[in-house]
């Protein structure tokens, strides 16, 4: 008879360097998946890009504050030009 514990050893140390090979590559994919969403979210506005939640530099750095302070300027340069108080 063959003896067959050194086959199911090796087969065993295949399949467990594989599967941590797997959980590795899995782990880096999420990562990479967060940060390009992360980075996504803060290009469009969706997030803050500084830790601030509310407030003037909130609303300078989103998207909707930055929208705001341009038609605030530009209701602000139309009533100058026109002379409205």
């Amino acid at each position: 008879m063959t003896d067959l514990s050194s086959i199911t050893s090796s087969a065993n140390a295949f399949i467990t360097k594989q599967t941590a090979q797997f959980n590795k590559v899995a782990t880096d994919v999420n990562n990479g998946f967060t940060r390009a969403l992360n980075n996504a979210e803060m290009a469009v506005g969706a997030k803050p890009k500084t830790g601030f939640t509310s407030g003037p530099t909130y609303e300078a750095n989103s998207f909707a504050g930055q929208t705001k302070a341009a038609f605030n300027n530009a209701v602000t340069a139309t009533k100058s030009a026109l002379h409205i108080k």
